[in-house]
């Protein structure tokens, strides 16, 4: 095969990884067990205006079954906290679906990638180029750390200011701020996106190290 396309190729490896193995982690984290924990962890505020922990459980699940269903913003509009309380309103609504459809993008753009990396690995392996595909698995892996690395130095340094700043690039204006008395802050406090980060990040550097001992395994 031509060394050219080969190392591009390889290339072409390395930059699906780190957009993968990110995505993987928040597939993980996107799922009833992440509250679960991250509720239940000593110093984790409870909810000034009466959210027991079973609410948040049980509500906190509603909400992420609604970001991974097809359903319609009404799967969420007809719920009620109490007779004549919806459990968000409509500015919370409105947000809810916009993190929807970048999500279930981000979930598209992940399944693709996938199966792209998987018809290279195949590809690979039939074309005789299989250690390049493994150094670009191990060279993804590398670049996934240092961008990882990065993010995390971010959260340390001021969380709040990569909050602001993730927020600014996927949605318009200020539609995702929110009083501390609407549902959404007493379900999902900055805590739980702080601590959610940070997991993120652990999940996502334990893959990309699997992928650097990958290529030192297939060396020997």
């Amino acid at each position: 095969m031509n060394p050219t396309l080969t190392r591009a190729l390889s290339w072409l490896v390395a930059l699906i990884v780190p957009f993968i193995l990110v995505m993987t982690a928040i597939r993980l984290l996107f799922t009833p067990l992440y509250p679960q924990v991250v509720y239940r962890l000593p110093g984790f505020p409870p909810d000034d205006y009466g959210f027991t922990l079973q609410d948040r459980l049980h509500w906190s699940r509603v909400s992420i079954e609604y970001l991974q269903n097809n359903a319609g913003i009404d799967f969420l509009s007809r719920e009620s906290i109490a007779p004549g309380l919806p459990l968000y309103n409509e500015r919370e609504l409105s947000h809810m679906l916009d993190v929807k459809i970048v999500f279930q993008k981000m979930l598209t753009a992940w399944w693709i990638l996938l199966v792209v990396l998987v018809i290279l690995g195949l590809w690979a392996w039939r074309a005789n180029w299989l250690p390049a595909f493994v150094h670009g698995l191990a060279r993804g892996g590398q670049l996934t750390i240092i961008l990882i690395v990065l993010v995390l130095l971010a959260v340390a340094v001021s969380f709040n200011a990569l909050f602001t700043a993730f927020h600014r690039i996927f949605f318009v204006g200020n539609t995702w701020i929110f009083r501390f008395s609407d549902t959404l802050i007493r379900l999902f406090p900055l805590l739980f996106w702080e601590i959610g980060f940070i997991a993120m990040g652990l999940f996502t550097i334990l893959g990309a190290v699997l992928l650097i001992l990958l290529e030192r395994r297939y060396a020997r």
